[in-house]
């Protein structure tokens, strides 16, 4: 009898961040202990369209980061919630069989923001990551300001605005509070797309329109001047924090940690696994990590990027909670220099998601 568990693994999706989840889901099928469990692998095109596709030829420029992409060979596929199957071939209605545990290795809205797991929760299938409340607070940089804010964990001063207000948006005033730079990101995006650093009005009304053009709600942030450290958390209840990692971004080539920087410059950024740090400050770190995942509701992984200031104050950034699987990512490399190998890393976060089930 085969007792091996069947894992969903969902990669591509409509988000800008498309590329990145291709790359991170094949690091993650590449990981999956085949003693354990056996991938299903599901493709998503950049028009929400599912399909089955096969693990032996899925994927058009696999090495290239620009150019990677999904076959256009996969099966369509439909789904059925409150089916003990729920997943089906589009043209022969024919089930692809039970799924024990769906991976949702995607990133950006329609991924990581609440709605898949929102489909995966109705459907019936228990999924890896964050549930529904911890995606839609960590994806959403206003809510999880706010909740950081209620919870006493420090991170930048900000500004939120809705497009249909874009007029309301005074300069002035916002750089009377925040001084320059500042940053200007949308609201619902991750990797740094859409994120843009300003050091005048210029460029400031540019990075409005760029952020705008993402989402129609934009964060404004204070600058804040201080190293960067990952903290990469793992846990559903019972919560464990890695070694805190330090991106140090090459500022000759880039003004901050931007999309080009960590995915398509390999000379972007320098990441230094473990960060030189005191063991008190290490303690603190992982402690602020794992105080900022439970106020947004977190469960089975989120990496926690904050600030390291001058003065040994921690200022927490944000989280992701469906973090990069890349060559290059901090989450997984940061938990190999804790002592936990990819594979077992993929595992855990496998078990994790059955654990605590639908």
């Amino acid at each position: 009898m085969n007792t091996k568990k069947r894992v969903l693994v969902l990669m591509g999706g409509k988000s800008a961040e498309h590329e990145v989840s291709l790359q991170s889901a094949k690091n993650v099928i590449a990981a999956i202990d085949r003693d354990k469990f056996i991938p299903v692998l599901v493709g998503i095109s950049k028009k929400g369209e599912w399909f089955l596709m096969d693990e032996s030829d899925y994927l058009v420029s696999p090495d290239d980061p620009k150019n990677i992409a999904l076959k256009p060979n996969g099966k369509p596929l439909v789904v059925l919630p409150g089916s003990d199957n729920p997943l089906m071939i589009k043209e022969t209605g024919e089930s692809i069989g039970k799924i024990d545990v769906a991976f949702p290795v995607l990133h950006g809205p329609n991924g990581e923001d609440g709605s898949m797991q929102g489909l995966l929760k109705v459907s019936g299938m228990p999924f890896v990551g964050a549930g529904v409340m911890g995606s839609a607070v960590g994806m959403d940089k206003e809510a999880m300001k706010k909740l950081f804010r209620d919870a006493g964990v420090p991170s930048a001063d900000f500004f939120v605005f809705y497009d249909h207000k874009k007029g309301e948006i005074d300069y002035n005033k916002i750089i009377a509070k925040l001084d320059l730079p500042l940053f200007i990101k949308p609201c619902n995006l991750g990797s740094s797309v859409g994120i843009n650093r300003v050091k005048n009005e210029e460029e400031f009304n540019k990075a409005v329109d760029d952020a705008f053009g993402h989402d129609s709600k934009i964060i404004i942030e204070e600058n804040i001047k201080g190293r960067e450290i990952e903290c990469s958390v793992l846990g559903n209840k019972e919560l464990s924090a890695s070694v805190p990692g330090e991106v140090i971004t090459n500022t000759d080539k880039h003004s901050f940690y931007s999309y080009e920087a960590k995915y398509l410059d390999e000379h972007g950024a320098e990441l230094k696994i473990p960060a030189d740090l005191p063991e008190e400050t290490v303690k603190k770190v992982q402690e602020v990590s794992m105080k900022a995942y439970e106020a947004l509701f977190c469960e089975g992984m989120g990496r926690v990027d904050s600030f390291l200031m001058e003065n040994g104050e921690i200022m927490v950034n944000e989280i992701n909670t469906l973090p990069g699987f890349t060559a290059i990512s901090m989450y997984p490399k940061l938990w190999e220099a804790s002592g936990k190998s990819y594979s077992d890393l993929i595992t855990e976060l496998i078990e994790l998601g059955m654990e605590r089930g639908v």
